[in-house]
């Protein structure tokens, strides 16, 4: 994508740059007549009107962070979109000025043109005003009260409260902010891979060659189990993985997210309690109180949770489910042992709960020769074990395409489920999916992504060490780190948000959502220099 725009804004951007030039050399010169002393003989003086009180003046230096022109995303769209999200997050208060077009473009290195086309942009959505004579202004904007739904469900995750009042870093902020599409270089926080690293080639021949498909295929509802060949496919992936499932046992779904809204809906009640670690993915402790589940953290350890609290816990509130990451867990990049796997499947059955394994990034870890790792599917056979995978990760996140292996009388009661709540999933992605694994090309590409983030993490690990965040065990797999900055991470996010930077703080890995010192680092994401002399200036 090119900074291309009409004949008619261009000549609007050269006019209105051009009258801002006129504007300023006409005040200059002004100064400096009535600073000069007037020649001649002294005159009579006469009343000179009381200045007008100039406008507020916008702070000095930069309001960005790094413009990358090389992102893929243009300068313009850039700057609306980092200007929008200042704004969003209340760093940019309504009323204040905005740079002149020739100060902004100055301190960050971009032409008139360039911030004439993006001010333009951000006062046709209603982000900035423009005063004739007096330069753009942010908005006015009126705050919007949740309703009462919305109010209940960020309560508990919004006890964490940022200098900006309006805006608490909670679980909703994070997922917020991963969603506008800032470039991967800025977002070291982000629990995906930089686009680059993925296979979109193979992507677009499986997308043109679904096309060429019977028409009809493609205006129909799919079946609510999932497309037939892609289940029979996954039954050979399962298999590899020694766990043994028909094509009848597995259920297709929009991502892990969806699987275990199915499960968690269809296997607790409200008032039940659901176990999950501590840390764990964000996202599920919002979408489990929303459904009226006590959710309890389970202490992570290097190899999987601390047996006696999950005893102890278990004994306690006896829960219907334990969410676990059996393999890289998610944020620590650990995997389970066989021991620490027995045990849990022991106290599983003492205690009469079913566990639910989240096995998201299945493809990324090397074989137990190089981290040692065991599946409680594998173990169990899927009799008290519910199994969750998908391809968001190392696929496509947009196809959406994930699964479910289990029991067949529980994989007949989520197909049910799933058809109550959205009758069907994508059958065109999951024939996309389908046509990638059966051509045997996501094995190579697997393979690949591994060597890659196995060439980044070494490195990153000793920048880290270098400028202080500590990592409790190198991980030798996956794509996050767990560091410890030694320092409120909640307020370390506040200000590299200021940056332009997405970091991921500790407080949201855990139900108790605490203030804490650690944070999700994703390696793939910390490539970017500016992130580097943050961290350092921040930390030292």
């Amino acid at each position: 994508m090119t900074n291309t725009r009409p004949r008619t804004s261009l000549l609007g951007a050269a006019a209105a740059a051009a009258a801002e030039a006129v504007n300023e050399a006409l005040a200059a010169a002004h100064a400096r007549a009535m600073a000069a002393p007037a020649p001649g003989p002294a005159v009579t003086s006469v009343p000179v009107p009381a200045p007008v009180p100039a406008p507020p003046k916008p702070a000095p230096g930069p309001m960005l962070g790094l413009l990358l022109r090389e992102s893929g995303e243009t300068l313009i769209d850039q700057i609306v979109r980092s200007v929008a999200a200042r704004i969003d997050d209340r760093l940019l208060r309504g009323g204040a000025r905005m740079p002149s077009i020739r100060a902004f473009a100055a301190s960050h290195g971009v032409s008139a043109f360039t911030v004439v086309a993006a001010y333009d942009k951000l006062v046709a959505t209603g982000y900035l005003e423009s005063r004739r004579g007096a330069g753009f202004f942010v908005r006015e904007r009126p705050s919007m009260a949740l309703n009462t739904a919305d109010s209940a469900l960020l309560a508990p995750l919004s006890r964490v409260q940022t200098s900006f009042d309006s805006k608490p870093i909670d679980v909703v902020w994070l997922v917020r902010n991963m969603f506008r599409q800032m470039p991967h270089q800025q977002m070291p926080g982000s629990g995906v891979l930089p686009p680059e690293w993925l296979d979109g080639p193979s992507i677009a021949n499986a997308l043109r060659a679904v096309s060429r498909q019977n028409p009809n295929l493609l205006l129909s509802y799919g079946v609510p189990q999932g497309f037939l060949p892609l289940r029979q496919q996954l039954q050979h992936k399962l298999a590899e993985l020694e766990i043994a499932a028909t094509p009848e046992q597995i259920v297709t779904t929009a991502g892990v997210t969806q699987a275990l809204d199915l499960v968690a809906r269809e296997f607790s009640r409200p008032g039940d309690t659901i176990f999950v670690d501590d840390p764990a993915w964000f996202l599920m402790f919002g979408s489990f109180a929303a459904l009226g589940a006590k959710v309890i953290g389970i202490p992570r350890l290097g190899d999987g949770p601390d047996i006696a609290r999950l005893a102890e816990l278990a004994a306690l509130h006896k829960p219907k489910l334990y969410i676990i990451n059996s393999v890289l867990h998610n944020p620590s990049s650990t995997s389970l042992s066989a021991a620490k796997a027995f045990q849990v499947l022991r106290l599983s059955e003492e205690h009469d709960f079913i566990i639910v394994e989240d096995d998201i990034y299945c493809d990324l870890h090397p074989g137990s020769a190089v981290q040692p790792a065991t599946r409680l599917s594998a173990l169990d056979q899927l009799q008290r074990v519910i199994y969750l995978s998908g391809f968001s990760k190392t696929m496509a996140a947009n196809l959406r395409v994930g699964f479910i292996a289990t029991s067949p009388e529980r994989a007949e009661r989520l197909a049910d489920r799933k058809m109550l709540s959205t009758l069907t999933t994508s059958d065109i992605g999951e024939r996309v999916v389908y046509k990638v694994l059966s051509e045997g090309l996501y094995r190579k590409h697997a393979d690949r992504l591994r060597a890659r983030l196995d060439g980044v993490r070494a490195k990153t690990l000793r920048q880290m060490e270098r400028i202080g965040l500590k990592v409790d065990g190198s991980p030798p797999a996956g794509m996050f780190v767990w560091a410890d900055a030694g320092c409120d991470t909640n307020v370390l996010t506040e200000r590299a948000m200021a940056h332009n930077l997405l970091l991921a703080p500790g407080s949201l890995f855990s139900p108790k959502q605490l203030p804490s010192t650690r944070m999700r680092l994703n390696v793939a994401a910390m490539q970017e220099p500016a992130v580097w002399r943050f961290l350092e200036r921040e930390l030292s």
